[in-house]
C-alpha cells in the first residue's frame, strides 16, 4: 500500500503535516515552525531490492556545474600559456578566482541546505512512529517501511555531506593555487609594462631622429631634385607611349600565327588519322579476303564481335575450336585472351586500343580473322568514372548468373560494392562473398559468350570462389572493371584476368 506525503508550510497557522493513505483517512500534527525547506516539494525515492533507497534521476538541464567550468578554464589555460600574453593570463587568473569564491559561497549554502535535511528526516520520521502507532495489520508493516526508507535516506544524506566536506577541501586548495597564480601574473604584467615602456621610449626616439634627417635630406634635395624627377617622369610616359603603339601588334601578329599553325597541324592530324585507317582496312582487307569466316559488330567498348561464316562451304562454328586473341600496335605480338573459346566476345576496358583476332581450326585447317581497327572507347565512360571515384565506396545492382563455374537458379538482385579497399557481393545484410584486393583475386570481362556477355562480369574474389556477375548496363559493368583495376592499383595490385599476364609469342 502507498502513502502520499505532502509537506508545506503556513504563515498564520504553522507548519502542518498531511497523511493520506489510498484508502482515504486523514490524520493532521503539528510540526515545529523552526524547519525550513529547501524546495517546495519533496525528493522523489522508490524503495529497490533489499529495501535499498534509490533517487529518481533527474536529467540535468542547467549544464556544468561552477566547478567543472572552473577545472575546464584551468586546463585550458595550460594548454594556451605560451600562445597567451601575459596580460591575457592575469585576466583568466582572475576571473578563476572570482568563480571560485563564488563556489566557495556555494557550498556554505548547501551546509545549510543539509542541516536543513536532517531536521526535516527527523520530522518525518517522528510523525511515520507516531501513525505507526496508530495503525494496526498491514498498515502498520507499511509504516515500517516507510520508516525504514527514511532512515536510508538520512544515510544517504550523511555520505553526500561527506562528499561536500571533499568538495569543499578541493574548492578551497584551488582557490588558493588560483590566487598565487594570479599574484604571480599580476608581477609579470607589471615587469613586462616596465619593458614595453621602456622599449617604446626608445623607439620614438629613433623615430625623432630618422624624422629630423628625412626632413634635412629633403630640404637638400628639394632644389636639385625637382629637374631630375621630371625628366625621369618625361622618360617614364615616353617608353609607356612607345609600348602601347608596338607590343600590341606585335601580341596580335604572335597570336595570328598561333592560330594558323594550330589549324595547320589540326588538319595534318586528321589527315594521319584518316590514312593510318585507310592503311589498317587494306590490311585486315587483304588478311581477311581468303578467309571462310567474318567477323561482324562494332569494334566499340560494350558491344559484342560475333564470327559468321562468309560462306556455305565454311564448317559450321559448333564443329569448330575457336580461340580470341589481343594484338599489339606492331601486330607482331599476340596474347591469349583465357577463357574466350566461342564465336561471340564482348570486349572489356583491357582491349581498349587493341586488336582483336580470332582463331578457327577444324579438321587440321586453321583460319584466323581480326578486327578492322582497334577497338574503341566507349562515349562518355571516363567522365562517369571519374565521377563515381569521388565517392569512397560504390554501388551496382546485379544478378548472378554463375557461382562457383555452375548456372545460379536465383535471379535475385544483389549488390556489387567496389571500394578503395576490397569488393564485396551482399544481398540486404546477407554478404556473399567479401575480399581485400590481392594477387589470387581476378576481374575481368565475361569471356562465355551469349547475347549478355556486354553486361555480364566474371570476379574471382579468392581461389574456389568465382561468380559471373549481371549488369544493369554495359556502362556500369565496365565502369566497376575500371574502378576497381584502379583502387585495386593503389594496393600495388595488378587486377587482371585468368592467365592475361602471360603472352604469346608467334
Amino acid at each position: 500500500m502507498m502513502y502520499e506525503v505532502t509537506l508545506w508550510k503556513n504563515v498564520k497557522s504553522g507548519p502542518m503535516t498531511k497523511v493520506s493513505p489510498d484508502f482515504g483517512y486523514e490524520v493532521q500534527m503539528p510540526v515545529s515552525a523552526d524547519v525550513s525547506f529547501a524546495s517546495n516539494q519533496f525528493p522523489a525515492y522508490k524503495l529497490g531490492p533489499d529495501n535499498q533507497v534509490l533517487e529518481e534521476v533527474k536529467v540535468d538541464t542547467e549544464g556544468p556545474s561552477l566547478k567543472e567550468v572552473v577545472l575546464q578554464e584551468t586546463s585550458l589555460l595550460s594548454e594556451q600559456h605560451k600562445r597567451l600574453s601575459v596580460r591575457d593570463l592575469a585576466s583568466k587568473f582572475d576571473k578563476n578566482l572570482t568563480a571560485a569564491s563564488k563556489l566557495s559561497n556555494e557550498t556554505k549554502i548547501r551546509d545549510v541546505v543539509s542541516l536543513d535535511g536532517h531536521v526535516l528526516l527527523k520530522k518525518l520520521r517522528d510523525a511515520l512512529e507516531y501513525l505507526k502507532g496508530q495503525m494496526a495489520g498491514q498498515d502498520k508493516e507499511d509504516m515500517e517501511k516507510a520508516i525504514s526508507m527514511v532512515e536510508a535516506l538520512a544515510v544517504k544524506l550523511t555520505q553526500k555531506e561527506g562528499e561536500l566536506i571533499q568538495e569543499k577541501y578541493e574548492v578551497k586548495k584551488l582557490a588558493s593555487y588560483l590566487k598565487q597564480a594570479s599574484e604571480d601574473a599580476k608581477k609579470l604584467v607589471n615587469q613586462e609594462r616596465s619593458f614595453a615602456c621602456a622599449e617604446i621610449e626608445s623607439a620614438r626616439a629613433v623615430v625623432q631622429r630618422i624624422g629630423e634627417a628625412l626632413d634635412e635630406q629633403e630640404r637638400i634635395s628639394q632644389t636639385s631634385g625637382k629637374q631630375e624627377l621630371k625628366e625621369l617622369m618625361e622618360e617614364v610616359q615616353q617608353a609607356r607611349r612607345i609600348r602601347l603603339l608596338h607590343q600590341p601588334s606585335k601580341v596580335m601578329d604572335m597570336e595570328h600565327e598561333l592560330r594558323a599553325l594550330r589549324l595547320q597541324i589540326q588538319e595534318k592530324y586528321t589527315f594521319s588519322l584518316k590514312l593510318q585507317k585507310q592503311l589498317a582496312m587494306s590490311k585486315w582487307a587483304e588478311s581477311n579476303k581468303l578467309s571462310m569466316y567474318e567477323l561482324t559488330g562494332s569494334e566499340t567498348l560494350g558491344s559484342i564481335i560475333r564470327v559468321q561464316p562468309r560462306s556455305g562451304v565454311a564448317l559450321e562454328l559448333s564443329k569448330c575450336s575457336i580461340q580470341w586473341y589481343r594484338l599489339s600496335s606492331e601486330s607482331n605480338r599476340r596474347e591469349l585472351i583465357s577463357g574466350a573459346n566461342k564465336s561471340s566476345y564482348a570486349p572489356e576496358p583491357f582491349d581498349v586500343g587493341r586488336i582483336l583476332q580470332v582463331d578457327i581450326a577444324s579438321n587440321g585447317q586453321k583460319s584466323a580473322v581480326t578486327t578492322a581497327g582497334p577497338v574503341d572507347p566507349a562515349a562518355g565512360l571516363g567522365t562517369y568514372v571519374e565521377t563515381l571515384s569521388r565517392k569512397s565506396n560504390t554501388e551496382f545492382s546485379v544478378v548472378i548468373s554463375q557461382m562457383n563455374g555452375r548456372n545460379y537458379s536465383s535471379h535475385s538482385v544483389h549488390l556489387f560494392h567496389v571500394g578503395k579497399m576490397r569488393v564485396k557481393l551482399c544481398r540486404g545484410w546477407i554478404t556473399k562473398a567479401r575480399d581485400s584486393y590481392s594477387t589470387s583475386m581476378q576481374l575481368c570481362g565475361f569471356r562465355g559468350g551469349g547475347n549478355s556477355a556486354a553486361k555480364s562480369l566474371f570476379w574471382q574474389a579468392r581461389k574456389g570462389q568465382s561468380f559471373v556477375l549481371v549488369f544493369d548496363s554495359e556502362r556500369d559493368r565496365n565502369a566497376a572493371i575500371v574502378l576497381a583495376r584502379r583502387y585495386a592499383l593503389d594496393c600495388n595490385v595488378v587486377l587482371a584476368g585468368p592467365d592475361d599476364i602471360a603472352s604469346l609469342y608467334i
